[in-house]
């Protein structure tokens, strides 16, 4: 047992199972018949499963389309389900986890001073064209006319019209700089071949941020400052990111990184440089060198799931919409530009196709759909008198841990075993699963309690688990 505490400790960014659980102090967690709130049970989650098929198909029947491991198991356990090609319906699991990431990102713009917008997805085509990229963007901007024949895109990204809109403020001051913009908003990209689920698909969630300064010095910085934002994002979700040299593609400008994902599905080629750490898409180096620029130490590749992309993009829009600032001279200038993009959904997808097992979801912690699930025993069984102690114990959760009220869900399908329940709730990927069996019945009761981010199994009584909880962080 007391090991078993120990090991917990390596659950990241959660509550840690460790020796200071046998020193709890029961007084801060005694409730006298809490009282009880509505309570949120899995049988009313709208969440069509196949948990127990051999195969899911994917929209057009056929499973070899399901290359990888998120597509496969988001498909399962309905976190998603095909709408048309490349195309999803956002399942109720998923939009609780995209809420909690969407506000991980909200806090890390706010920190460094990004406010947060909402423009249209029609983009009218009059300012693509004055960039050249209605032209440039080819076959994957989705197009449209109006019923008066007005063409517009549904918008991939929205430097057009954000730097439209800053031109248009006629009075901007260079003390109002540098300005930080961002929204988070639903994408649109003709990819020729969607695939991996959310990975690559034809309608996404991005947050695109847009930067204003007021010299190429000061842009220099608030790029090395969004790039350190990115950094602390993936690392509060515990996701091993590299930055790494890209090139600029369609959006253009004079410096471009990616943050990449490194795993064997990725459809990007890194090198790597141990020596000097130097990383790069391979697209922005000579196609027959084999040593790294900076050092000249020997290359390293791997492949890569682009999930973030910085471009420092000068004067490259605002001079063609003259987006100006009146200068601490009285004078007009034009505006130094960046932008700044995060693909939310992709993240989601990319997390899970990193930290889980071939067959069970793992969540990074902060983004876990629910916290908690509780599992009751099965109705009719020898232990069934402990279902009204694991009932008692979900309202003692949710008002002595308030950070966790919404975030418990009691598994109350009790005409199914605690096994089957069991295999579940591991499939779902709920970092704790807290079960009322046979020890529940002893005095005290002591509860079954799974960390599944470690594969940990702890016998608590109520206040152990309620001290264990009480560490649990959520956004």
């Amino acid at each position: 047992m007391e090991g078993l505490l120990t090991r917990c400790r390596a659950l990241p960014a959660l509550a840690t199972c460790s020796h200071q659980l046998l020193q709890y102090a029961p007084q801060r967690f005694h409730h006298c018949a809490p009282r009880r709130g509505k309570r949120l049970v899995l049988s009313r989650m709208f969440q069509p499963q196949k948990l127990r098929e051999d195969q899911v198909l994917s929209l057009e029947g056929r499973s070899g389309d399901l290359t990888c491991k998120s597509q496969r198991l988001m498909l399962q356990v309905g976190l998603i389900h095909p709408a048309s090609p490349g195309c999803y319906h956002l399942l109720p699991y998923t939009v609780r986890a995209m809420e909690k990431l969407v506000r991980v990102i909200d806090q890390e713009m706010q920190t460094i001073g990004g406010q947060k917008v909402n423009m249209p997805s029609l983009s009218p085509a009059e300012l693509w064209r004055a960039t050249n990229r209605w032209d440039s963007m080819g076959r994957e901007l989705l197009r449209l006319r109006d019923r008066h024949g007005k063409e517009y895109c549904l918008g991939p990204t929205h430097e057009e019209a954000i730097t439209a809109l800053i031109a248009s403020q006629k009075t901007l001051s260079y003390k109002q700089l540098p300005l930080l913009l961002y929204q988070v908003t639903r994408k649109f990209r003709d990819e020729p071949r969607p695939r991996f689920g959310l990975l690559r698909g034809r309608e996404f969630y991005m947050k695109d941020m847009y930067t204003f300064d007021s010299s190429p010095e000061a842009a220099q910085l608030t790029y090395s400052l969004v790039c350190d934002a990115y950094s602390s994002l993936f690392n509060r979700l515990g996701l091993r990111c590299v930055k790494v040299q890209a090139d600029v593609g369609s959006i253009g400008g004079t410096m471009s990184h990616e943050f990449q994902l490194p795993v064997d599905i990725g459809e990007d080629r890194l090198v790597l440089c141990p020596s000097c750490h130097f990383s790069a898409n391979v697209e922005t180096l000579d196609s027959s060198r084999t040593n790294c620029p900076a050092c000249q130490g020997p290359l390293t590749e791997t492949k890569g799931i682009e999930v973030g992309h910085t471009f420092y993009l000068g004067t490259k829009y605002s001079s063609v919409f003259n987006a100006q600032f009146i200068n601490v001279h009285g004078k007009p200038s034009l505006a130094e530009m960046g932008c700044y993009g995060l693909g939310v959904t992709r993240i989601l997808a990319a997390a899970i196709e990193v930290l889980s097992t071939e067959d069970c979801i793992r969540w990074p912690s902060l983004l876990a759909p629910y916290q908690v699930c509780l599992i009751p025993p099965k109705k009719g069984s020898k232990e069934e008198a402990a279902a009204e102690l694991a009932g008692h114990l979900y309202d003692h959760i949710t008002e002595a841990v308030p950070q966790l009220q919404g975030e418990v869900l009691l598994d109350d399908r009790t005409h199914l075993t605690i096994g089957n329940r069991l295999k579940d709730a591991n499939k779902f990927g709920y970092p704790f699963v807290i079960i009322a069996a046979k020890r529940a019945l002893e005095d005290p009761a002591h509860f079954e309690v799974w960390c599944q981010n470690t594969g940990e199994v702890v016998f608590l009584t109520r206040e152990g688990v309620l001290e264990l909880l009480s560490r649990v962080q959520v956004v």
